[in-house]
């Protein structure tokens, strides 16, 4: 039995996976927990563990957002210190895995059936060959994923906290609120995430080019998460704010990606992951993504090529992770 876990700035997702003549099963117990409500990942695991008291775990893996040294993370977006040894002391198993969050949802892409994504831009090669991935959410994710002429092999990244490059004036009146509010170094994840998207809703509103209405600014109070009622807003039209907010959002996210398909020459595809993409998935379809995506100058009909997929499966890291661990086992 394989404990595969989702550990996160916002939720820890939990499964169990039984793995039998090389296969897995679909996931089972799958249960959610606000990270925030707990001072370690060790208590989710109790408590989680509590509910399950017939089952005999005997490997586990676990997607931690943020790098893994030693096998140890400093969670990015939570203040958590996540260990290796704190984990397999308090499952009592030994063989315990820890892997970055975008490191596990790559193990999990070749999971995923066909409805399981959704595909932005078909391309125009023969998809083979290395991928990419990229995943906003409560922060910002990349992986890359390497072809090695048989099988994929997916490789951890801090990719989200590399410099944000602003393309046209707004982006760059962005940037420079930014530094007003952050400092000197502007990463992607400042724009790109949940948290992102309210900076640059706060950018638009104080330049004074959309006014706030009071029913919004009184939602945004009432709220715990303000990401959500703005893209809400955008999708549903009541605000100019908001639908520009997230016109300049998508913008920065198609520029990213297309960014980090040109690095590894992805004409295996970039797939986006992540909490945000799924909900926003009607504004994604409406082209600006891909067109931010594909406008690389004298590399644009090369960027054009490569697959551009959607993962709709918000479980797709605790898939992945079961995957690592079942991979870990036959070695």
């Amino acid at each position: 039995m394989i404990l595969a876990g989702d550990i996160g700035g916002t939720k820890t997702n939990l499964a169990l996976f039984e793995a039998r003549d090389g296969n897995l099963s679909a996931p089972r117990a799958q249960a959610s927990f606000a990270s925030a409500g707990y001072e370690t990942p060790e208590a989710i695991l109790r408590e989680y563990l509590a509910g399950q008291p017939r089952v005999r775990v005997e490997t586990a893996c676990f997607g931690v957002a943020g790098p893994v040294v030693s096998d140890e993370v400093s969670a990015t977006n939570l203040a958590w210190k996540v260990a290796r040894s704190s984990l397999s002391d308090a499952l009592g198993v030994s063989r315990v895995h820890l892997i970055n969050d975008l490191e596990a949802t790559a193990y999990g892409i070749d999971a995923l059936a066909p409805h399981q994504l959704f595909t932005l831009n078909e391309g125009t090669g023969e998809a083979v060959g290395n991928r990419a991935l990229i995943a906003a959410g409560t922060g910002l994710g990349t992986s890359a994923i390497f072809w090695d002429g048989a099988r994929y092999r997916p490789v951890p990244s801090e990719g989200g906290h590399v410099d944000f490059a602003p393309r046209n004036e707004t982006e760059v009146g962005l940037f420079r609120h930014l530094q007003k509010r952050f400092g000197a170094h502007i990463s992607y994840e400042r724009v790109l995430s949940g948290p992102g998207l309210v900076n640059v809703y706060e950018f638009l509103r104080d330049a004074g080019q959309f006014k706030e209405s009071e029913l919004l600014t009184d939602e945004i109070a009432r709220a715990g998460d303000a990401a959500a009622v703005v893209s809400a807003a955008a999708l549903a039209g009541r605000s100019e704010l908001c639908v520009r907010a997230l016109d300049l959002f998508v913008d920065v996210y198609g520029a990213a990606a297309g960014n980090l398909a040109l690095l590894l020459k992805a004409t295996g595809g970039l797939y986006v992951g992540g909490g945000i993409a799924p909900k926003i998935l009607d504004k994604l379809k409406d082209g600006a993504f891909v067109r931010a995506f594909s406008e690389k100058g004298r590399m644009s009909g090369l960027a054009a090529s490569f697959p551009v997929r959607v993962i709709l499966d918000e479980k797709t890291a605790l898939y992945g992770a079961a995957r690592y661990a079942q991979q870990r086992q036959a070695v």
